[in-house]
Formats: structure tokens, sequence, C-alpha cells
């Protein structure tokens, strides 16, 4: 007989009928008989576990023993011995003993290396459990001892073999287990390594390390303990593996890919020996699932960028830099003045990469001028695009995509009919006849076979003959199949119901796909009518996204003007947007910050066009309200440029910047337009949207000229709007403009506005103003007062899971460490900030506090700063950034210079120098230790001269932003010999 107890008591004879036990009495009974099969259990502790409270007679447990004999059949499992009865049973009997052997034997295959044999053995012994272990037997003492060790090793068992599928590679498939495991048992160390290895093992490090914060907090919180030492080891294994970003994988592909392997293969083969190849056809054709198919059989890093939702050209790069998952600029909101392009360069100059650029024929001569740019510059780079022109450069080859052959065209007709009707097995000649009909273009096939979940197939051939009027195919130019798939378009959306028609229609304002709930919310249509859309293949949807193809969204855009519904239509979408960034505004301030960044940067190309109508519609109001509310959003993902455009043509068309408002309240101006007839009013109480909105156009490329315009005006209403009772509405506008005001020679007004927020009420406003108060009190000197303000300003945004402000305070708390000689305090602290820069994808700044934490191990390990020197670098490279790579190369030179390499010194310093921009103040810290190397380099040689000119140098440029200070210079990493002689050469 077999036996279980892991989940309800059951036993079965051997030809696998269920023996009725009976009542819970009996089961109990023969669950406590067999936790341990042979041996003896007085009669008076089965009494006693079956019923506690004493009811239990000697005579009555006798009957239930008999009754169970009874059920069992004539075999005399139960036996008599002495004072208590006994199971006579085989081990291998009883599940749970089963189950152990099995969990033993795995755990023993895992730890002899064989991954495979240990996945097997645990698979199978965990396939034993029903349920909770003794279920049903919750008063009996030794049940439940018995349930919780049980228990316990089944959690044992899910880790071992989850750590044998992670030694197969089987990751993804662990995640999801592991974070619902996670989530049951987050006091569990071993459960989280294995997630932070899954994620990690699938390009998610900043998610990864996310888990071992959160670990440690409810370690912290809940058992005062701290972290194993295997879990931080595992912790500084991930952070020492450095960020990489994450090229933008191709679209998933929900159905079979039909009639052009050899198509793929060919393709490929061009690819090898071609660096720029061009797949071209008409639309419908099949370009961007042939590009797809070709990407997925690269060897290569791919990243896939579509640029059908790109509108603007001129936005080209930033999207780019987007799609390879870097970022336009740093936390601390500058990036050196280097523009998108050469970002894009400088990530790209030494990578194997094949990047796939969908859908160029509206940007055409855009993408032919980076792409010629970044083919010259980048030797390893090469270029996969489909358009319906090619792009017309030098080095190009063209592959025209064609429509698919008969017997390929009857195939993919075929496999669609079959995935929407059962068993479906038409007449090959009217599948043929419908194909040709269709100029047997894949997206008319498509959206045709759709059709057969309601048509019979000649039904559906009727129609089309009707439609098209078209006998047989013949040789027809691509102009002809453009109508060809026009008609069929037209004729699918035709048969649309009216709710679908409309659906369809505003679902076209959409620029990267939607969400159900936002297509509901924008189309004033529900689930049903979705995802009927997408059973007729108007929609497509994966991972949870609807998406238009862009051939049906541009006839569904026609719809839309046909009735008169852009308006309406750009207006709910405009309005959904608002709601939602809205919405995440204040959780980007506080723990749920990278869901909730997750969430917008789904829909970064929804909010792009949102603003853009909101500002080519002069709709005021609501496109400095989506600026502002955004603007938190944008800043922390690095990503504020994308907006300056708009940002800037809002400025424009309000007017003048002296027109705009009245000193100090430009929130209740009447007109702002009083210079340009053209200008608009500015509602009322919106001026710190205004300040938003400067603050945004700033940050891009024509960013200086907008902010020396609008900077005093915008200053007069930021502090209008939080120096009353009560606060502003965008608090992260008040830490972005003393970041953007910190730059420039008069800052003061910026420090005095955002220290003064120190007694609001809400924590991240004095988290803010403690922060910004700190560097006042380091300019007076007071370096004490200062430190304790930004450990306040630390302490008050890891309280509220802030990882971009904590990240801030913890780099300059690091830096006053540093330069007081506390070392271990420094590199504890940078390490914890590398952290939170990892989880915001922030790889420019990972690599600048890698850079800092080899600066404050250089005096004790100069083989660790040179490899946390050369790791920045590597980081730097790879994120395009020329001031991360310099500062990098300074470090280097450090260490050159302490081994006495001084020409390799010298080389690195001036290397260093030439990328560096010496007007950024974030700069200035790695500009003055450059100098300073080039004239310990100089003394070394006995060239006095010049390195009194390299001290000179270094004073005028702390001069020149007021940091010429002793204390400022030492933050800055210089010695104390060097500190005096700057001093003296003011």
């Amino acid at each position: 007989m077999r036996f279980a107890i892991l989940g309800e008591t059951r036993a079965w004879r051997d030809d696998g009928t269920e023996v009725p036990l009976g009542g819970p009495a009996r089961r109990a009974l023969l669950a406590l008989l067999l936790l341990r099969p042979r041996e003896v259990v007085s009669a008076d502790r089965l009494a006693d576990e079956i019923d506690p409270n004493g009811a239990l007679s000697a005579h009555a447990l006798q009957s239930q023993v008999s009754r169970l004999r009874t059920a069992l059949g004539s075999a005399p499992l139960i036996e008599r011995a002495g004072a208590g009865y006994r199971i006579a049973v085989d081990d291998d009997d009883v599940d749970a003993c089963r189950f152990e052997r099995l969990a033993q034997e795995g755990r023993a295959a895992l730890g002899d290396g064989d991954a495979a044999r240990a996945v097997t053995l645990l698979r199978e012994a965990l396939e034993l459990w029903q349920g909770p272990a003794l279920a049903g037997l919750a008063e009996s003492r030794t049940a439940q001892a018995a349930a919780v060790r049980l228990e316990e090793r089944r959690l044992g068992a899910l880790e071992d073999r989850i750590e044998g599928e992670l030694r197969l590679g089987e990751h993804r498939a662990a995640v999801a287990e592991l974070r619902e495991l996670v989530g049951r048992h987050p006091l569990r160390e071993r459960l989280a390594g294995l997630l932070m290895r899954a994620l990690f093992a699938e390009g998610g490090q900043a998610a990864a390390l996310v888990v071992f914060e959160e670990t440690r907090r409810h370690l912290a919180d809940e058992l005062g303990a701290d972290p194993s030492a295997e879990l931080v080891a595992l912790h500084r294994e991930l952070l020492s593996a450095g960020p990489s970003p994450s090229p933008a994988a191709p679209p998933a592909q929900l159905t079979s890919f039909v009639g052009r392997a050899g198509e793929v293969a060919e393709v490929a083969g061009l690819l090898r020996v071609a660096r720029l190849v061009t797949l071209a056809g008409p639309g419908g054709v099949g370009k961007t699932r042939l590009s797809v198919e070709v990407a997925a059989a690269a060897a290569d890093d791919v990243c896939f960028v579509e640029l059908a939702p790109l509108r603007d050209g001129g936005a080209l790069a930033q999207v780019l830099l987007g799609a390879l998952g870097l970022r336009e600029n740093g936390l601390h909101l500058g990036d050196g003045g280097q523009h998108p392009v050469d970002r894009l360069i400088g990530a790209l100059s030494d990578r194997l990469l094949l990047l796939v650029l969908d859908n160029c024929e509206h940007l055409v001569e855009e993408a032919a001028t980076l792409v010629a740019r970044l083919l010259a510059a980048c030797p390893r780079l090469r270029v996969l695009a489909t358009s319906r022109e090619p792009l017309g450069i030098i080095g190009e080859h063209l592959w025209q995509v064609r429509p698919l052959d008969d017997e390929a065209a009857a195939r993919l007709f075929t496999d669609r009919a079959q995935a929407v009707r059962r068993g479906f097995a038409g007449d090959p000649r009217t599948v043929r006849r419908i194909c040709a009909a269709l100029d047997n273009l894949p997206l008319a096939i498509e959206l045709a076979a759709a059709r057969l979940r309601s048509l019979h197939i000649d039904d559906l051939a009727g129609r089309l003959d009707d439609r098209l009027a078209v006998a047989a195919r013949g040789s027809r130019t691509a102009d002809e199949r453009h109508r060809t798939l026009r008609s069929v378009v037209a004729w699918s959306w035709e048969l649309l119901s009216e709710p679908e028609q409309r659906a369809a229609r505003w679902f076209t304002v959409f620029a990267g796909g939607a969400t159900a709930e936002s297509a509901r919310r924008v189309c004033g249509t529900d689930g049903e009518t979705l995802e009927s859309l997408a059973d007729k293949s108007l929609l497509e949807v994966s991972g949870g996204r609807y998406r238009m193809l862009e051939t049906i969204r541009a006839y569904g855009a026609e719809r839309l003007d046909a009735a008169g519904e852009r308006e309406p239509a750009r207006r709910a979408h405009a309005r959904y947007v608002l709601e939602l960034v809205r919405s995440a505004d204040p959780q980007l301030r506080q723990a749920g910050q990278l869901e909730w960044l997750a969430v917008l940067a789904a829909e970064h190309a929804d909010l792009l066009a949102a603003v853009r109508w909101a500002v080519e519609a002069r709709e005021v109001e609501t496109a400095l309200r989506l600026l502002a509310s955004a603007s938190t959003y944008l800043w922390i993902r690095g990503a504020a440029a994308s907006v300056a455009p708009q940002a800037i043509a809002l400025l424009d068309h309000l007017g003048a910047a002296d027109s705009v408002g009245t000193a100090g309240s430009l929130g209740t101006a009447g007109s702002v337009g009083t210079a340009d007839s053209a200008s608009a009013a500015l509602p009322d109480g919106l001026g710190e949207e205004y300040v938003a909105c400067v603050l945004l156009a700033a940050s891009g490329e024509a960013g200086r000229p907008v902010w020396r315009r609008h900077h005093a005006q915008a200053e007069k209403a930021l502090a209008a709007a939080w120096s009353g009772a009560g606060p502003g509405r965008y608090p992260a506008v008040l830490l972005s403009w003393m970041m953007r005001d910190a730059s420039e020679a008069d800052r003061h007004g910026a420090f005095a506005l955002v220290s003064s927020q120190r007694d609001r009420p809400e924590p991240w406003v004095r988290a803010v103003a403690e922060y910004v108060r700190g560097y006042g009190l380091l300019g007076e000197g007071d370096v004490v007062a200062a430190e304790r303000g930004f450990g306040a300003a630390a302490e008050g945004f890891r309280s509220l899971g802030d990882r971009w402000g904590t990240a801030l305070a913890l780099d300059t708390l690091a830096s006053l460490a540093g330069a007081r000689g506390d070392r271990a305090t420094a590199i504890g602290l940078t390490d914890e900030a590398l952290t939170l820069t990892d989880q915001l994808g922030a790889l420019e700044d990972s690599a600048d506090l890698l850079v800092n934490r080899g600066d404050h191990r250089a005096g004790d390990d100069a083989a660790a700063a040179r490899a946390d020197y050369a790791k920045a670098a590597e980081l730097a490279r790879r994120a395009g950034s020329a001031a991360g790579l310099a500062a990098a190369l300074r470090g280097l030179g450090d260490i050159a210079l302490l081994e006495q390499d001084l020409a390799q010194a010298e080389r690195l310093y001036a290397e260093a120098l030439e990328r560096m921009d010496p007007y950024w103040i974030r700069s200035l810290g790695n500009r003055v230790r450059a100098l300073a190397g080039l004239g310990r380099v100089a003394e070394a040689r006995g060239d006095r001269a010049a390195a009194r000119s390299r001290y000179q140098e270094i004073a005028e440029s702390a001069a020149m932003i007021g940091a010429a200070t002793p204390d400022a210079l030492r933050l800055m990493g210089l010695p104390e010999s060097l500190v005096e002689a700057v001093i003296l050469l003011r």
C-alpha cells in the first residue's frame, strides 16, 4: 500500500484505488503512526494526541484501531506492541519518508556538482506534496512539530532545486517563483541570494541589488540583525561586476515565422560583410518581422529601436540613447555639455553591436545622417534598417523584401486560420486564390485569415474578390501592392462594429502602445472590445500591452481625422498621461520609486506625444502641468533633455521673459505677451510649473541661453511658490533648481531659498533643505555642521526609500569622510551610494562613484584603486560619458604617478583634461586633481616654473566658481601641501 501525509492523510491499495479511512480520529491515528514507520507509539500518547481534552478512552482508541485495520484490509499492517501500536510498512511506502530520502539524495548530487541529477531528484521529491504537511492535525503537538520540520525541509528542497536550475542556466523561469517565495519568506537569506543571482543572470543587476536592500531592511526591522556574511559577499560580488546598459530587445513575437527562413540566413550573411543593410519594401510586406528574426539569430548584442512613434527627427540620438539603456545625464542633472550624438559615439566606439532601426521612412534624412556618422566613428557597429526607401548613404546594401511566394503565402494563411478556427483545412485552390488576390502580402493575409473566426472560407474569398476586383495576381508594382493592402485594411475596418471602429480610431493616439487600463480610459471602451480587435489582428498584445502595426495605425489615424475626433482623442490621451504622472510624482520620492520609474518608462513615448500635442495645440495649462508633473521622473531617469525642445517652444509661445508676469507674482500675471503678439497669457497660479518648464528647457543642447533669459523671473516665481505658509506642489523642483543654479557664479539666492525650507512638515522637503544647507555651511567653512546636515539629509531620504536623494547625500558624506582621512567610512558610504545608483540605472554616476572609491583606496591599496579606476573607465565608455572617462583617466594617472611612471602619468592627465568641460562644476574636482598631478610631474622633473603654472590654473579654476577655500580644495582631494600652495597663488 501507499500512504500520504504531505497534505491530507490518505492511503491507496496496490491497484491504485483509494482506501476510505473514515473520520478525522482515524486519519489522525494513521498519520501519527506513519510519522515513524515500524516504531512503537504508546497508546496513552496516541489518545492524548488525537484528543488532548482526554475524551478518548483506551477502549475508544482500541475501537478506532480496529476500524482502521478493517479499512486497510486483511494484511496486519497495524500491530499491537506492548503498551502501544506500530505500523509495519516500508519507509518508501510513505510519501514523507520518500520525500526526505529524495531530497537528501538531491542535495548530495548538488554538492557533487551534478546539477541535472539533483534537479530531477528534487523535482520528484517536491511533486509528492499535495498540501500542508499533516493537514487536519492542528491539535496534535507531535504532528505540528513534525509538520514544521517537514515544511522546513520542503523549503530547503525548493532552494536546492532552484539552485540546481540556476546552475543549468534556467534563470528566467526561476525569477517569478523566487519573487513569490521571497515575498512569503522575507527573512530567508538563501532565497534572497538565489533571487539576486537569477535577476543578475538576466541582466537585472539593479533589481538584484534592490532585493539585497529589502532583505537587509527586513532583517534590521524584524530581527535587529545584519545580513549574513554569505549574502554580504554576494552583494559585493554583484557590485564588483559593475552595471551594464541593457539595450532594447526585439519585440516578442507570438506567432510562427513562415516562409522566409532562407532570407534570414542570407541577410545575416550579408551583415557579416556589410555594415549597413536596409530592408526595403512597401508597407505590410514583412520588413519588421524579417528584421526581428535576423536580430534574434545574431550572435552579437542587439539593440532594436522602433522609430514609428518618433515624429521629431532632431530627437533621434536621444531615442537611441534610451534604447541602449543609457541616460542623457547623471543624477546631478548635468552632462558637462556633451551632445547626445557624442555620447552615442562614446558608448558605441568600441562596442560589438547590431543596431536595428525599424521604420525609418518618415525620418530618412535624419536617420541617414546619424547612421553615417555612427558607422564612421564606431568600427564594430553594424546597422540593419527597415524603410520604404533607401537611406542613400555610402556603403548601404539594399535587400528588397518582396511578397511571399505562393507556397509560403498559403502556409501563412493556413497557420493563421488554424489559430482562429480549430481544425481549419481549407481547399488549397481557394487558399491560393485568396493569397493571390492579396498579392501574397503577409499583413493582408493575416488580416484576412483572422476573419475566418466568423466567415466561411468561400464567403471570405467572394468578399475579397468583390472588394479587390482581382481575378489573378499577375505582376504588380509596389504602388499597386500598397493599394491592395490599403483595400484589405479598409475592408477589415469596415467589418468592425461601430464601438470597435471607435476604439481602433482612438487607439491611434498612443505612441508607444498601451496597457489595457490606459486603452480603456482613453478610448472609452472595454476589455472585450480590445480583445476582439486583437482577435481580428487590428491590435497585437504582448507583455500586457496592446500595440497597433504602423500600417493599420496610419489608416486608423485617417479615420480619426475623418470622424472629426482627433482633438478630443488627443485631449483624452493627454488628460490620461497627466493623471498618470501626477499620481506617480509623490511615489517617485518614496520606497515605490523603482516600480513607478518602470511604469513611467513604459509610457515615455506617450508622455512625449502628450507634451508635443499640448504645446502644438497651444494648450498652455495642460503643457505646463504635464512638464511639471513629469519633471521628477525625467530628472531621476536622466531624460530631461527629451522634452527640452517642447519646453523651449512653450516658453517661446509664452513670450519674452521680461514680460512673463510681475516681480514675485508670476503666477497671477495677466498677459505675458506684450512683446509678442503671438504670445499667450500664463494661467493664474502656474508660476511653479513655469519654473519646471524653464529647468527642463535648460537641460537641452540649447539650454544655457534659455537659462540666462528666464533665470531671474523663474527665481522670483519659485520664491513666490515656496515662501508662503503652504509648500509648493513640486518639491523636486527645489532640488533641481539648486543643482542647476549651483553651476552659476551667483548661487547664494538658490541656497538661501532652498535651505529656508528646513521647517516644512514634508520629510522629503526637509531632507532637501538639509542637503542644500550643507553646501552653504561648507562655503562658510563650518565642515562639522555641514556634515551633520548632509547626514540628516541622507537619513531623511533613506527613511522615505528615495534612492535619488540618498545617493546624492551619501556621495557628499563620503567626500567629507575622505577629506578628513576616514577612508573606511568613505568607502562604506560610497558602496551604499553605488548600490543606489545601480538600482536607478545611473551609469555615469556609478562610474563617478567608482572613481571616488578608487581615490579613497589609493593611499592604502593601489591595486584595488587601479581596479576601480579601470572599471570606471570601462563603464564610462559604455555609457558614452566623456566626463566619467576623464575622471577615471585622472585616477589612473594618480596611480602611474604613485609608481613613478612620469611619462604615463603625464599622458593620462593630459588626456583627462582634454575630455573635461572646464566650465562644468561637476568636473572641477577632477580637473583640479589632474592639474595638480601635472604640477607634481613637473616638480619631479625639476621644472618648478611648469609646476607653478599648473597650480596657478588650479587657483583660477577654483576661484571662478568661488571654491578656492582651503576646505573646498581639501574636499577635491588635494593634499595639504598643495592646498597651501594654491591658496598662496589666489
